[in-house]
């Protein structure tokens, strides 16, 4: 066998290039020199989306242990031995259900537990088998007790929905009208963490409960999606819901959570003799219970719903009554006590709501004798009576007033049914020239339908006829507003230059500038504004959260509130109201006491038809407030300037505009409309979206003109005006077809309005040409908070501002500058 040959290199063995590494150390070789040493951009810059596996490993775990530590947190910061107990709502949907017979079951689950009875709507429970503590708020329910069971809901933690299996198994209707009423409004408002609970179960046959059960269930699913039926009806049961209020997951509702709240369990007034105004008696409220949500200072304002704002005296931190007693607790001894916190003057915050602006500081000079008589044309009124066709002046008299509106607002929407009757210093009853609905105020006598005579005559004696022919005149309105969108008629015997004098063209109404401080009215001198809304509102919301110093009372405290300067008058009224069963205190966050322009985001509701009119009054629930107030409406679009609506139709989603005081978003806001019996049905809800002045709302006026003759790009135009001298006026308005074609005025020909345009194409005979003019609208100074006893009066506070109008004013408004 041949030996293998093996090859050996030569003297002329080939050598290939090195790599040309650009002369520079590589990152290996940096790595060797910085000997573990890291830069400090590499650590601060984000991290590398290309993490290895281990690391996005562990990046999870963190975040899993962080959220896990914050669930805990929360759910131990209320409940416990030195923490305010748990509060919840017991809520009955049907009328067959006694609130109390299921509070009855929860409390008698425990032997061992300990029941207190603060009051007659409030009872304190502890249980050493769970180491927590419960308290149960019972509200008035029933017809126009909605918003009781509302200002209930804003400050529970909870909510125990019971139903009855009796009524589900007798009808279809699982819950009746009355607690669907109050479902929905609570839906609307923010539910707190619900539970839903079944009773009566019992009294169903055995073979029909699975699925009586089931249809609850099935009935429930549209309104409470994710929450299972529970069964209330033995101990096991009621200690089974105990079990579940404590260690389930809560809803975070930001508008509580944010500030610092308490549900009043006592009350005492303490007159105080030495204030006496007026003849009017002021003292001291002591309200007492368990601070929640964030710290509250003795220097803060409160708010108490009925009530209004108001200044602390003191905070006093008695002895907690309901503490649960257990061996190995660290607690606080019978004779140690918290000192009493005792408000500073200097550091308090004021109760000054309006700014006091300088009516002489302004951009001219005092108003002459003309501007004066011309202010007064401008700023008189005349009332609005509904009277039927074919009625003299003496009987028309007799007819009570509508309203009362500004002429510049009266843009011809009166009802063509009814004429209006102007009452300045003598009545003046006139005739529309239509003939349209002649018919419609003539009476026949029709035969009684089967319900015979009487029965006819007492339901016409209780029908309101007044409601009946304004709502119908609204409706009808609203309808030829979404037919023609702000279309009217051109006045033949006022000139058009002098009838919309107020009014502006546009270019465009997107691009078109527009100054947001031009022509504003008097009332905005009186209000606050910031520089800087959503920064200012994340500072002050970190800093309540953050709060801490001697003059500072922590949440779960069981603290005694000093309220000064409470009018005596006023809390009779309030008490005799049962206005104690429902003592809800509020701290009021930096600036939320001040009167601002709010905007808010609305969308009617599915069961609320009738069409709202701009400048109507509404009551409006935002956050924690109850005011009454007349907005103006605007479309939710993106942009500086927003269109004017005049109507609110069902189905819209609108921003109102109006005078309130400063609420912090998030806050929820729910409308509501009083009806002729005095109760209250909800319209509308939805949230705050900002507190801006400068908001431009621009309420839209088209005037129309139809083709006469038509050329190739020009036309002739008549019904648009009626003179020479408003064509010139107008010629520098742009003019849009509805068919999309764009134009201009060349001249006027005649006398009798005609006019020659000119257009990038040709028009047709059945298209229509418009002008569109433009002027910024304002919502009125209208707010009146819902105070029981003692509303106040508009007409004082606008005393100043009517007689000025609305002049261009340089203004003293706050401005809250930031220091970050």
């Amino acid at each position: 066998m041949a030996l293998e040959t093996i090859h050996r290199p030569g003297a002329l063995k080939q050598t290939n290039k090195s790599h040309k590494h650009g002369k520079h150390t590589s990152k290996r070789a940096l790595d060797r020199l910085a000997k573990g040493k890291v830069n400090l951009k590499t650590i601060t810059r984000r991290p590398n989306r290309q993490q290895s596996r281990d690391a996005r490993r562990q990046q999870a775990n963190d975040i899993r242990r962080n959220k896990r530590q914050e669930a805990i947190a929360l759910k131990r910061a209320i409940g416990g031995a030195l923490t305010a107990p748990f509060l919840t709502c017991v809520l009955p949907l049907n009328d067959m259900i006694d609130p109390n017979s299921a509070l009855a079951i929860i409390e008698g689950c425990d032997p061992e537990a300990t029941v207190t009875k603060a009051s007659d709507r409030i009872h304190y429970m502890n249980v050493p088998r769970f180491r927590q503590r419960f308290s149960f708020v019972v509200p008035e329910t029933g017809h126009g007790n909605e918003l009781n069971v509302l200002d209930a809901l804003k400050v529970c933690d909870s909510v125990v929905l019971v139903l009855s299996a009796v009524a589900a198994g007798d009808s279809d209707e699982v819950i009746d009208k009355a607690g669907a009423k109050v479902l929905n409004m609570a839906l609307t408002q923010g539910l707190p963490t619900p539970m839903v609970c079944l009773m009566d179960v019992e009294s169903i046959a055995p073979k029909k409960r699975s699925q009586v059960k089931a249809n609850i269930q099935k009935a429930l699913a549209n309104l409470i999606p994710d929450e299972k039926l529970m069964q209330l009806d033995t101990a096991t049961d009621g200690l089974n819901l105990l079990r579940r209020i404590g260690g389930q997951k809560r809803k975070v509702q930001h508008n509580r959570a944010n500030r610092p709240h308490m549900l009043g369990e006592k009350a005492e007034f303490v007159p105080n003799k030495a204030s006496m105004e007026d003849g009017l008696v002021y003292g001291t409220l002591k309200i007492t219970g368990f601070l929640r949500g964030v710290p509250l200072s003795v220097n803060q304002l409160v708010h108490i719903p009925g009530m209004g704002n108001y200044q602390l005296e003191a905070i006093a931190s008695p002895n907690d009554p309901y503490r649960l007693q257990k061996t190995g607790d660290v607690e606080m001894e019978d004779g140690e006590q918290r000192p009493l916190l005792v408000a500073d003057p200097e550091r308090q915050t004021s109760l000054q709501s309006e700014n006091v602006p300088d009516a002489m500081d302004a951009e001219q000079t005092w108003p002459t004798e003309e501007e004066i008589e011309a202010s007064r044309k401008e700023t008189k009124k005349k009332i609005i009576k509904r009277v039927p066709k074919g009625m003299s002046d003496y009987q028309a008299s007799w007819i009570p007033d509508v309203e009362e509106v500004d002429d510049e607002d009266d843009d011809g929407d009166e009802d063509e049914n009814y004429m209006s009757c102007e009452s300045d210093s003598e009545s003046k009853v006139g005739e529309r020239e239509t003939k349209d609905d002649e018919g419609d105020e003539e009476y026949e006598d029709v035969s009684v339908s089967e319900g015979g005579p009487a029965n006819a005559e007492r339901y016409d004696k209780e029908m309101d006829m007044e409601e009946e022919r304004s709502t119908l005149a609204k409706i009808k309105a609203a309808k030829d507003d979404e037919v023609f969108p702000d279309e009217i008629d051109t006045p033949s015997n006022v000139p058009a230059r002098e009838r919309f004098h107020k009014y502006r063209g546009l270019e465009s109404f997107r691009t078109s500038p527009w100054d947001v401080k031009e022509n504003l009215p008097f009332d905005y001198a009186r209000v606050f504004q910031f520089q800087n809304f959503d920064r200012t509102k994340r500072r002050i919301i970190r800093e309540a959260q953050e709060r801490e110093g001697d003059d500072v009372v922590m949440p779960g405290w069981y603290v005694q509130l000093h309220v000064k300067n409470v009018s005596q008058e006023l809390w009779s009224i309030f008490a005799a109201r049962g206005g104690i069963e429902r003592l809800i205190v509020y701290g009021l966050l930096p600036h939320e006491h001040q009167m601002s322009v709010m905007n808010v985001c609305l969308k009617r509701t599915p069961n609320s038809t009738i069409p709202i009119k701009s400048k109507e009054q509404l009551i409006v629930q935002c956050g924690f407030r109850r005011f009454a107030v007349n907005p103006i409406f605007s479309q939710h679009t993106n942009g500086d300037k927003f269109k004017y609506e005049r109507f609110f139709r069902p189905g819209m989603t609108v921003v109102a505009t109006f005078f309130a005081p400063i609420q912090f978003p998030p806050a929820p806001v729910v409308c509501f409309r009083e009806n002729p019996d005095t109760s209250l049905s909800m319209v509308a809800s939805g949230s705050v979206l900002t507190c801006n002045p400068d908001r431009v709302v621009l309420k839209r006026t088209v005037l129309s003109g139809h083709p006469f003759k038509i050329n190739r790009k020009s036309a002739t135009i008549r019904y648009m005006f009626f003179n020479p001298e408003d064509i010139a006026y107008f010629k520098p308005c742009k003019l849009r077809t509805k068919l999309g074609r764009m134009g201009h005025i060349k001249e006027s020909l005649g006398t009798h309005g005609h006019m020659k345009c000119i257009f990038d194409s040709q028009l047709k005979s059945h298209d229509t040409v418009q002008l569109y003019l433009y002027k910024r609208v304002f919502p009125k100074w209208k707010y009146e908070d819902c105070v029981v006893g003692s509303p106040r009066s508009v007409d004082e506070r606008q005393s100043d501002a009517a007689s000025l109008g609305e002049r261009s004013v340089k203004f003293h408004t706050k401005v809250e500058v930031m220091q970050e």
